[in-house]
């Protein structure tokens, strides 16, 4: 079973890497909730087994291409964000002082705060691209503008699972021209 989240995990990731054109220096938000992975309700079969199956098909292919992970810990430290201390560097944003446990911030946080190499808390953080495993609304964590993606991976164990990337404002009216790149 750990073996399939792992693939699941790693395929999603892919394939919204590749949508989403993420790269070095970009910041990537997961949301994750094991309860829901394991078909229970939020936050009440929280499992380090299975965040660390979907942990180990996530963070590798986003390490490897030196793109910044961002967990999303749970509604019980307010959605804080686990990230590297240089992602947050980068965007300016305060560190907060918590540690996430299984049960308050969520298991894919607490495996994410005990594997960074310098890990820190934030409130807030604005992603490029993220995945969101279980409908704990990453959407909080994105920049503006955020565009759907269609994967052909639909869930992860039994979480449905949103993904999406972010492109900057269209501003401007009938005469302004845009860069068709960044659409």
């Amino acid at each position: 079973m750990y073996d399939e989240l792992t693939m699941q995990a790693k395929t999603a990731v892919l394939e919204i890497i590749k949508q989403s054109g993420t790269g070095e220096g970009d910041i990537f938000v997961v949301g994750c909730s094991s309860s829901t992975v394991k078909g229970e309700s939020y936050g009440t079969s929280s499992s380090m087994e299975i965040a660390q199956a979907i942990f180990d098909g996530i963070y590798p292919e986003l390490k490897s291409r030196g793109i910044y992970l961002a967990a999303q810990c749970c509604e019980h430290l307010n959605r804080a964000i686990i990230t590297e201390r240089a992602a947050a560097d980068k965007l300016r944003e305060p560190q907060v002082n918590v540690v996430p446990q299984p049960k308050a911030g969520g298991s894919f946080a607490t495996i994410t705060y005990n594997t960074l190499d310098d890990p820190v808390a934030v409130e807030h953080i604005l992603a490029d691209a993220g995945i969101d495993i279980g409908g704990v609304l990453i959407g909080m964590h994105l920049k503006e503008v955020a565009v759907p993606l269609t994967l052909s991976i639909k869930s992860i164990g039994k979480a449905n699972i949103t993904s999406a990337r972010t492109r900057p404002k269209f501003i401007g009216g009938e005469r302004a021209h845009y860069n068709d790149d960044l659409k």
